[in-house]
């Protein structure tokens, strides 16, 4: 970008983009408190307006947080680092470890409001698992929650015919999560086809998420085939997009 470039952007979009460059250089270190409005007012001799416009940029792109009557400081939450393909492997899920595992190392990770229920299939689950439309399934809705912040929804549905009686109809599914326990009844999946949507988030989801205003969500549709090319868990995720770091890591 030239200086004249630069020159034409927004006032508040500069002030923003020298914020970010003292915290991507480490002059302002995470946790620390950034330049309050009145500050920022004085240096850049702007409205108070323009100067709450540049933190706001700064939040929106999850660099900074609003602590209540504190201020504005930078993020300490690490992005999570979702590695899409390992995560999934057999060897996984296979050996009792849950796909998160994979992500979260040493990190504390909770899931919470969780509710499993079953219900009719409206037309577009029952045509991503193969059902007539009004059959059975099988649906688990839980939130995860890393370090503290929310960082994901996720929805899971699965046929109640095959699935009903075993332990993924029950809150906690067990060592391996329903992957394993769908291998125990014959049914483990071998591929995953996984589709990424992004778009602005529902007045619910951004409660649920604690997300800032402006903040774009990540939505992962994955559905789980088994070796004759069945579908039979169809998984749909609502990520915070500044919580996360997309990784796809295979051979050319």
């Amino acid at each position: 970008m030239t200086d004249q470039d630069s020159a034409r952007r927004p006032k508040y979009q500069r002030i923003a983009d020298e914020l970010r460059t003292a915290i991507q250089s480490g002059a302002f270190a995470p946790g620390d408190r950034l330049p309050g409005e009145n500050d920022l007012m004085t240096t850049y001799a702007v409205a108070r307006m323009t100067a709450r416009q540049a933190l706001s940029v700064l939040r929106t792109e999850g660099l900074a947080e609003a602590r209540k009557g504190a201020g504005v400081f930078v993020r300490v939450f690490r992005p999570l680092r979702r590695r899409g393909i390992p995560r999934l492997s057999g060897e996984q899920w296979g050996s009792g470890r849950s796909v998160w595992s994979a992500d979260v190392e040493n990190r504390d990770l909770v899931v919470d409001q969780i509710e499993v229920a079953e219900t009719e299939a409206g037309t577009r689950v029952a045509g991503a698992l193969n059902l007539t439309p009004g059959a059975p399934v099988c649906v688990r809705s839980r939130r995860f929650v890393l370090d503290a912040k929310p960082v994901l929804l996720s929805v899971s549905y699965l046929s109640a015919e095959l699935v009903r009686g075993t332990p993924i109809t029950e809150p906690d599914t067990g060592p391996g999560g329903t992957y394993a326990r769908l291998a125990e009844l014959g049914h483990g999946p071998v591929r995953f086809r996984e589709e990424i949507r992004c778009r602005m988030p529902t007045a619910d989801e951004s409660d649920r998420l604690a997300l800032e205003l402006g903040t774009p969500v990540v939505l992962i549709g994955r559905t789980a085939f088994t070796g004759p090319g069945v579908a039979v868990e169809l998984n749909e995720m609502t990520l915070d997009s500044s919580s996360y770091v997309l990784e796809y890591d295979f051979d050319a």
